[in-house]
């Protein structure tokens, strides 16, 4: 198969804004990590016009697709764990080229996974489980349970990733054998969701009483990335102003409720602060002191 690839990816080593090329090959005949494609070659390029190029191709009986990617919206990917596959594929792929070692550097941060990366990861994930399990709620209360029975699955894969980044793993495309090692209890909540007799109402019920437990376990390790963003002043924040903080930008679109729920289990207070209107404040929001 290299024999037939090479005289494609050769032409990329040779350029000398290629960081790195990868191999990594199809091992199910059904793989969503590779989108079902018998091969993915990923390159890895310093800049480009188009950030993110992908082109497929067809040899004999077998497919192929080539992703070229600039570094830095690799970066993103691996940060925000936006595009999961890719972790799999730097992981597990074979290394073709590599210049002045950058794949085996970028190879080593990956098993490292450094701790400011990986609060940041939890803080990403952790608002995002709070939005869930906020619409989860409500849905539940409005008697849509079928579209709440989603959102608590939803919750459920976030706690999952929860705990396997807290360990100090990436979690992977398919992460529920990885849950279930590292963390058995949520992956008990996950059959019992999936496979009790109980109707889907009463299945919701149960599992947002079991989410609300294990989100509050979860919430001081998951907020300490806002938290320490919060410590660098000793004045209290508006929302507007951490909404726009360059280390929060990732998870802006959660924020709120994430915020919202720190306030309600008593890690965030709520300072009130005169506007021109008797009656109407601003709020903003400082971490109560016993937490500090």
């Amino acid at each position: 198969m290299d024999d037939v690839l090479r005289p494609i990816y050769q032409e990329r080593a040779s350029n000398v804004n290629t960081l790195g090329i990868l191999i990594y090959e199809k091992t199910k005949r059904i793989s969503p990590v590779t989108d079902n494609f018998d091969v993915i070659l990923l390159v890895i390029v310093k800049e480009a016009s188009d950030p993110w190029y992908v082109k497929h191709y067809q040899f004999e009986d077998k497919t192929a697709a080539m992703h070229i990617v600039e570094q830095k919206v690799l970066k993103h990917w691996i940060d925000t764990s936006s595009y999961r596959r890719v972790l799999e594929w730097i992981i597990n792929g074979r290394v073709l080229f590599d210049r002045n070692e950058y794949i085996a550097s970028l190879k080593e941060q990956l098993e490292d996974f450094p701790l400011e990366k990986r609060q940041l990861k939890l803080a990403i994930e952790f608002a995002k489980l709070t939005r869930n399990f906020s619409e989860a709620k409500d849905l539940y209360f409005s008697n849509h349970y079928l579209d709440a029975f989603s959102k608590v699955l939803s919750s459920l894969h976030s706690l999952g990733r929860l705990s396997i980044m807290e360990q100090g793993y990436h979690p992977e495309v398919i992460a529920w054998n990885q849950i279930k090692q590292i963390n058995p209890e949520v992956h008990k909540l996950y059959e019992e969701l999936v496979q009790s007799e109980e109707t889907v109402e009463k299945r919701v019920e149960l599992m947002l009483f079991a989410i609300d437990l294990s989100l509050w376990k979860h919430a001081q390790s998951c907020s300490s990335h806002l938290l320490d963003v919060m410590r660098t002043t000793d004045e209290s924040w508006s929302f507007g102003e951490l909404k726009v903080h360059p280390s929060i930008r990732l998870y802006e679109l959660d924020l709120s409720t994430m915020i919202d729920y720190l306030v309600a289990k008593g890690i965030l207070e709520v300072e009130h602060v005169e506007t021109k209107g008797k009656t109407v404040f601003h709020r903003k929001y400082r971490i109560k002191e016993y937490i500090i």
